[in-house]
């Protein structure tokens, strides 16, 4: 890898089409990049003979897309060349999601948190976790990371550094030394507040619980972003509690990739849309990210019930070995429906393998629980039981859960932001880590016409800067930041599959983060050149 942090040098792009982040009509310009920055913006051909300049004629220049839900946290360490992002044009991402993350931490809780979200970020064994504060983590970040990073502060893990991973409920102590932890995040530069509330243990938060955190964090002007109750039974009850949050305390809202998923939720988008915009109308400040595929992406301990996970998955294991226990953990599963499960019952034919710890499983991956039971003549939760001890809880899967015409109706809405809530990690992650940006704007944009070009741009570039804050980012402006992608309109699409999910996107020509050329001319250069943004009173933005 290549460590740029010092300013670029001048780069000349010249008869660009663009596509400026506002949503405004598209613009033919010269676009010169100087020192990390936009130095200027000029009439088309002005610096067409300069040398060295990048024709970009029947291009399109636009902001660099942002990530409003990325699992990249410990990715931008390990692989750095993080071709899955730059390659779809990503500049910008933000981390620390579902409430499950690595700062601020402590070394017990860091062992059961390593282990829990083994199936979306590793858990490599020699890794350096040499941080162990949200300042700390932010200066690692600063050390040399492909992509811009802001973060989100991570209500689990606090609670689980609070109180464990059990179940209890917080007393006023527990409860003023989460309050205390999220100040300290907030001021050291996170710019809100995450939760996996079908996750343990964030999930055993209540609703006054969880509206005491957030009052802390809509002090900062920070914003809190849910992962929320269901996305399948009792859905709109869910989203419903957090629009309540936020018009209780002030704090402003993003709803982590709003869906509405499962069978009983088929169609019903529109119930979802009419919710968010009476608040909106009331002033209630909520968006909301949408990844542009139907199947989601989680852990296979995720379908469990909430009891059976408490304490961490020592203790989870230790329940799946006792026969009584499992034969309660089975009625909710397949019976009532577990809370993990969002409230319905595992359909296993849904459940794809996508990853796994334990290289005896591999040849589980790409298939479903019901077909790895058909195959070995054994009952569906006995294989599903089976791989979680075998993986020691560490496996991903697929969700083939969702339905079309939500995904529409949702992705045209006014607050909508794109985010890929892509997992890197794993034989066949999710397509969506490699393919959600260029599927916006190829399949959904230029195919299906959903919204025009400038609209989708503006969804993935200028509303999610707003969102985050984003000091002189997100837009194509003078004195801007250099974060921005040249591509094809014509051409630009995913590649990634479900089959061969780790695929580039076509149509891509230039990816510039600060200033520095990530990818030019459609290939990787190994720069680092992005930067940890932290929230400051002045805007989220990167330190000198």
């Amino acid at each position: 890898m290549t460590r740029e942090t010092a300013p670029a040098g001048r780069t000349v792009i010249s008869n660009a089409s663009v596509v400026d982040g506002s949503g405004a009509p598209r613009f033919a310009a010269d676009v010169v990049l100087e020192n990390g920055k936009i130095a200027s913006i000029s009439a088309p051909g002005t610096h067409a003979g300069e040398a060295g300049a990048i024709d970009a004629t029947g291009l399109v220049l636009s902001p660099g897309f942002i990530d409003m839900h990325a699992h990249s946290d410990l990715q931008l360490f390990i692989h750095p060349d993080h071709l899955a992002k730059l390659s779809q044009g990503v500049t910008t991402e933000l981390l620390g999601q579902d409430g499950l993350s690595y700062a601020p931490i402590d070394d017990l809780t860091l062992a059961g948190v390593r282990q829990k979200i083994a199936g979306w970020n590793e858990n490599p064994a020699d890794f350096d976790f040499n941080w162990r504060t949200v300042g700390e983590y932010l200066d690692r970040l600063d050390t040399g990371i492909a992509t811009n990073a802001a973060y989100l502060v991570p209500q689990g893990t606090v609670r689980a550094m609070v109180m464990g991973f059990g179940d209890d409920a917080a007393d006023d102590t527990a409860i003023a030394a989460q309050q205390a932890a999220i100040r300290q995040a907030m001021e050291e530069g996170a710019v809100g507040m995450s939760s996996g509330l079908t996750y343990t243990p964030g999930m055993y938060a209540t609703t006054e619980e969880l509206a005491q955190l957030c009052s802390i964090v809509g002090e900062f002007g920070g914003f809190y972003a849910p992962h929320h109750r269901s996305y399948g039974k009792g859905a709109l009850e869910a989203y419903d509690e957090m629009i309540e949050l936020s018009r209780l305390t002030g704090c402003a809202l993003h709803l982590s990739h709003a869906t509405m998923n499962f069978a009983p939720n088929k169609g019903r988008a529109p119930e979802l849309l009419g919710l968010i915009d009476r608040a909106l109308d009331e002033g209630v400040d909520i968006t909301l990210d949408t990844y542009p595929y139907l199947p989601g992406a989680t852990t296979l301990s995720a379908i469990l019930p909430s009891w059976a996970s408490a304490g961490g998955s020592i203790d989870t294991m230790a329940r799946l070995r006792d026969p009584h226990t499992l034969a309660q953990i089975r009625e909710n599963v397949e019976i009532y429906g577990s809370d993990g499960c969002h409230g319905v019952i595992a359909e296993w034919e849904t459940l794809e393998i996508s990853g796994v710890q334990n290289p005896e499983l591999d040849g589980f991956v790409g298939q479903t629980v019901a077909e790895i039971a058909e195959a070995s003549g054994t009952d569906p939760f006995d294989v599903f039981v089976d791989i979680l001890l075998r993986d020691e809880m560490g496996t991903g899967i697929l969700q083939h859960v969702g339905h079309e015409e939500n995904v529409q109706a949702i992705m045209v809405h006014r607050t909508h932001c794109g985010g890929s809530d892509g997992i890197l990690v794993g034989a066949k992650p999710h397509p969506r880590a490699w393919g959600t940006f260029p599927r916006f704007l190829g399949h959904y944009g230029r195919t299906l016409g959903l919204l025009t070009l400038e609209e989708m741009i503006h969804h993935l570039t200028g509303r999610p800067a707003g969102r985050l804050k984003l000091h002189e980012r997100g837009l194509v402006r003078t004195g801007y930041a250099a974060d921005l992608v040249l591509f094809d309109p014509d051409t630009i699409a995913d590649t990634a599959t479900f089959q061969n999910p780790r695929q580039s996107a076509a149509g891509i020509h230039y990816v510039f983060v600060n200033g520095t050329a990530a990818i030019r001319a459609g290939a990787p250069t190994g720069a680092l050149a992005g930067r940890a943004l932290r929230r400051t009173p002045e805007g989220t933005r990167s330190t000198p």
